[in-house]
């Protein structure tokens, strides 16, 4: 953490008036996001208090991004069509200056994979969240260094200290927002780079909970200028709301209904009270 930067009481302060603001505003987040992460992305962000739009098709991007707040793009679930459909959506959103994220869901794993994350790294994405195996594999794909990161499937072979100087160098290199989420989660600009220590394990154990994070995100950063402390909020809500949720269930299938539950119930006092960064 640079010297100059917030202390942890007033990230906190700063992520509890972040989640007020963001329930005042309704953003409309466009999400073309993967079909095992539909449901979930779309239900969080309901519950946190965003207008969540689930299009992909490259005919309704120009029209639909004059209107939505923010854009996130997850590619687990690849196909060339919606390839198309999702750097038409980042070009407009672009075009308009909207905030969009790039979730490289499983980037490393396959040729496929690695040229759709080059060709949407190429659009400048406004954030880009994965986990640490992911933000290393991006890293290496814009060049920065030639360590091919090993996902196991979309989980992360690497904790999110390993992910540290890639995920600096590539927040750099992009002039983006880099965020890399684990049991510890760590999010950069190039400059300032802050720690998150909330969650719960059984975050892990339950699918899309990390491409429902990547949503919102979008909808922290809609009309905010200023996109790293957006998605320190973002990412600190979502730890507050899974320590919630775990204080009432105790397996990953009810654990799914409480986080949902949690992200409407979390409050700002709850955020300002209980965020852990540094």
């Amino acid at each position: 953490m640079s010297p100059q930067y917030p202390a942890p009481v007033a990230l906190a302060a700063d992520a509890a008036r972040r989640l007020t603001a963001l329930r005042a505003q309704r953003p409309l987040v466009q999400a073309i996001t993967n079909y095992v992460s539909m449901d979930v992305a779309a239900n969080a962000l309901l519950a946190i208090g965003a207008s969540p739009a689930m299009i992909h098709a490259p005919e309704e991007a120009e029209d639909f991004g004059a209107i939505a707040n923010a854009l996130v793009v997850n590619i687990g679930t690849l196909s060339t069509d919606w390839v198309v459909g999702m750097e038409a959506a980042a070009r407009v959103a672009a075009k308009n200056g909207r905030p969009w994220v790039l979730d490289p869901v499983g980037v490393g794993a396959t040729r496929f994979r690695d040229e759709t994350t080059r060709r949407l790294l190429a659009l400048k994405p406004t954030i880009v969240r994965g986990n640490a195996s992911e933000i290393m594999a991006c890293a290496r794909i814009a060049g920065l260094h030639d360590e091919a990161a090993a996902p196991k499937g979309v989980d992360s072979a690497h904790g999110t200290e390993a992910a540290r100087a890639s995920a600096v160098a590539l927040a750099r290199r992009q002039n983006c927002i880099v965020a890399a989420t684990g049991a510890v989660d760590l999010v950069t600009d190039g400059e300032r780079t802050v720690e998150i220590a909330n969650g719960s394990p059984l975050m892990a154990k339950v699918t899309a909970l990390g491409c429902a994070l990547s949503a919102i995100a979008a909808a922290f950063a809609a009309g905010a200028p200023d996109a790293f402390m957006a998605t320190v909020a973002a990412i600190g809500v979502y730890g507050v709301a899974g320590e919630k949720a775990a204080e009432t269930a105790l397996r990953p299938g009810s654990f799914r209904v409480a986080f949902i539950d949690a992200l409407d119930s979390v409050s700002a006092s709850d955020v300002a009270t209980r965020l852990r960064a540094r």
